[in-house]
């Protein structure tokens, strides 16, 4: 077996050495030629009011022409957008005239960083370094509301776009009748740019929502994500820039908190005072340094009824990780299969009982940035705190990055991630010293992203290693001409270890093949678009002689309304193979299906999402089919109304009933989730959020209140309090007032 595993493994190793090749040589040039915008410089004074009525708007080019994106990709614009742009030696100016049908705008709230397919607003992405990879992204709405954004991995799929990101600016918005303008004011200290730059690459585009109309400067086919950097046109500046210098910054903080778990009758109450600060280092390094920080959670995770065998990955919010982040975080399976570095692994940890708390992070920093145009670096050094109480060690976390752009938009990469315990304590082992991962990426992505991938080889190192530990990675897609197709080939051995990473199983060995395909119909008056697809995936176990242990057999189809509502129907057949005894109702006293045994079942589900432009919103969906060796029902949805501007309330509802013969258990999950939005103005925001899983044995309220009470600096009320559900008892509870302040020096 052994040695049909080793030529298992050379076999794959070498087809992606093949394949990496063969990619890495292949480029494609865009479909249409950019358009040059040019950038006026300018002496004058600028109010920034949103009403373009200073001399220099009267002069400064004006670019239209915009292409419908949706809901065609092939024709101009029905209501057009005029973008124009001027600067001085501190500050980029864009001007922006907006057609509209009426005023009835469609604008969720006041916050900032709104969702920008749920409102009226205009955006523009700038790539500064004209590498077609990253990119600075800001918005801004008919009321003024402002959001900004960045782009990582040239903007090909949903996880390459941080809407966590902050940075200061000022935007500023008018209405008319059949228009609305605005102006935006972003401070070159808030970007990242070589000196004496001449040209970067942008691109406005627009959510026209009361209209149901999506424009972009540049063309976009609507099979690909409209934000991608692909299709780019070119910002030429009148003179060219000087140094980027982004102010040194700090963010001090103070924090205080009073909890009280009543589960194991401990409370305490402290006061904690630390802080960050950000030092520009060149054109386009950062650096980024914490002592003490806090990482308390004022934005709470959503809950999620988890029935498979494997963990969940939630999102990164905290500051300290969002800048460049995607440096450090973009490494790895595409799918979320092996990652090495996850930044959420740093500030939690595992204690005596195996459940997760935080762990205490004594200081930390982190360079990253663009070195020039092609090259990017990023290192990371973190030290987290003793918990003798709960076993857990102190440890150092490093990471060193290195990118390089190859070709028009491809990088290639190297990493070192290591996580390393320099003292010894009696609760800790030998073979837990140190974890280390290091491996190089090759990410595709050709001019018009027609042809992307993503391909991998990396190799963990532990104490007691004797070989192996390798994970891999060959994944390519094809988009072009209304037809998507992905080959995907991944292996992780069994022995792959990333203590910083994201492994949810190892000893695998999967083959996966995807096929999407667009159908537009000749009458586009109520259907916009319909799409087939078809998801076929393989697991094999190579220390189980290359076992079948997984199969997934997905047919999708999926209708898009020209209202914006969409209707998705999905038939599943699946197979798994327990290799050990599993209860998929989670019940501590549960009886666990045997292992060792293999099992086939098939669901078959419906979702319906309405049009979200609408005052009032929902969405339900339901699962129905055979479950191991039982049944599964599950339903759910979602009811909404906004009182536009101002709020916005929602319930979401979710049932999971699993019927499995005796003595297996069954059990009815439910999952409900009140919320309430309200912003009583573009500074002060309040948000109320409950959270009922009988699965969790947990009720928990969340309210927040947020005061921005200066750029970039807040004010944080957040009140906790959870309960058991089963005898309804409380759990914990916790009040937490935090202040952070941004001063820059």
């Amino acid at each position: 077996m052994s040695d049909n595993i080793t030529s298992m493994k050379g076999a794959f190793l070498f087809f992606l050495t093949i394949l990496t090749g063969a990619v890495f040589t292949y480029e494609m040039k865009a479909q249409d030629t950019p358009k040059s915008i040019r950038a006026k410089f300018i002496n004058e004074e600028i109010t920034l009011d949103g009403e373009l009525k200073e001399d220099f708007w009267k002069t400064t080019d004006k670019t239209t022409d915009f292409w419908q994106y949706f809901p065609s990709d092939s024709i101009v614009a029905k209501y057009q957008t005029t973008v124009q742009i001027a600067y001085n030696e501190t500050t980029l100016y864009v001007g922006i005239r907006a057609e509209i049908p009426s005023n009835d705008f469609v604008v969720t709230s006041l916050k900032r960083d709104f969702s920008g397919v749920r409102n009226d607003n205009v955006s523009i992405l700038f790539d500064t370094f004209n590498d077609g990879a990253n990119a600075f992204g800001f918005g801004i709405t008919p009321y003024g509301v402002r959001r900004e954004f960045l782009v990582s991995s040239g903007g090909s799929s949903r996880e390459n776009y941080n809407f966590s990101w902050d940075v200061k600016w000022q935007g500023e918005s008018k209405i008319y009748d059949t228009y609305f303008t605005a102006e935006m004011a972003i401070p070159f200290t808030s970007l990242k740019f070589e000196e004496g730059a001449t040209n970067w690459g942008v691109r406005p585009y627009r959510f026209n929502i009361q209209s149901n109309e999506t424009s972009t400067l540049a063309r976009v086919p609507q099979s690909q994500l409209l934000g991608t950097l692909a299709f780019m046109d070119e910002l030429v500046f009148e003179k060219p820039l000087g140094k980027s210098r982004t102010p040194f910054a700090l963010i001090p903080y103070i924090n205080g908190l009073a909890q009280k778990d009543f589960e194991n009758n401990h409370e305490d109450s402290k006061i904690s005072v630390g802080g960050d600060a950000k030092i520009a280092i060149g054109d386009g390094l950062n650096l980024d340094l914490t002592i003490n920080p806090d990482f308390s959670n004022v934005e709470v995770d959503d809950i999620f009824t988890n029935l498979t065998r494997f963990e969940l990955r939630l999102p990164e919010r905290r500051q300290f990780f969002i800048d460049n982040g995607d440096l450090f975080g973009s490494f790895g399976n595409f799918f979320g299969e092996a990652r090495p570095f996850f930044s959420r692994r740093i500030g939690l940890a595992r204690d005596v009982d195996d459940d997760l708390i935080q762990n205490d992070i004594i200081a930390g920093a982190r360079l990253s940035g663009k070195l020039n145009e092609n090259w990017r670096l990023g290192v990371l050094n973190i030290q987290t705190a003793a918990d003798r109480a709960n076993e857990i060690a102190s440890n150092n976390n490093s990471m060193i990055a290195l990118q390089k752009k190859v070709g028009s938009r491809s990088i290639i990469g190297a990493f070192i991630v290591n996580r390393e315990r320099f003292k010894e304590y009696s609760f800790s082992e030998g073979n837990d010293r140190y974890n280390r991962v290091f491996g190089i990426d090759y990410n595709l992505a050709t001019a018009d992203n027609s042809w992307s991938g993503r391909y991998y080889l990396h190799k963990s190192i532990n104490p007691d290693d004797k070989g192996g530990n390798f994970s891999a990675q060959a994944v390519t897609t094809y988009n072009k001409n209304n037809w998507v197709f992905i080959n995907d080939w991944v292996f992780v051995d069994n022995d792959f270890k990333a203590d910083l990473g994201f492994v949810p199983r190892t000893d695998i060995f999967k083959m996966g093949n995807f096929a999407q395909h667009f159908l537009y119909p000749r009458n586009r008056e109520v259907i916009n678009r319909n799409n087939i697809q078809i998801l076929f995936i393989n697991y094999f176990r190579p220390n189980l002689d290359f076992k079948l242990t997984d199969y997934l057999l997905r047919t999708t189809w999926e209708t898009e309304f020209k209202s914006n509502s969409k209707i998705t129907a999905n038939l599943v057949n699946q197979y798994i193979f327990l290799t050990e005894e599993f209860d998929p109702t989670r019940k501590d006293d549960g009886t666990p299906l045997p292992g060792n045994e293999g099992y086939t079942f098939t669901q078959a589900s419906i979702e319906f999402e309405s049009n979200n432009t609408n005052l009032f919103t929902y969405s339900f969906n339901t699962t129905l089919g055979e479950f191991f060796i039982g049944n599964r029902y599950s339903a759910g949805g979602t009811l909404s109304y906004r009182w536009q501007p101002w709020a916005q309330f929602s319930v979401n509802v979710n049932y999971d009933g699993i019927k499995l013969p005796a003595p297996y258990e069954s059990a009815d999950y439910w999952l409900i989730t009140p919320r309430m939005d309200v912003t009583f103005s573009k500074t002060l925001f309040f948000t109320a959020l409950a959270q009922y899983s009988n699965q969790r044995d947990n009720f928990g309220v969340n309210a927040r209140l947020q005061w921005r009470f200066a750029p970039l600096s807040d004010l944080f009320l957040v009140y906790n309090d959870n309960y058991f559900t089963q005898e309804f008892a409380p759990r914990f509870r916790s009040i937490n007032l935090k202040v952070t302040y941004w001063l820059n020096l």
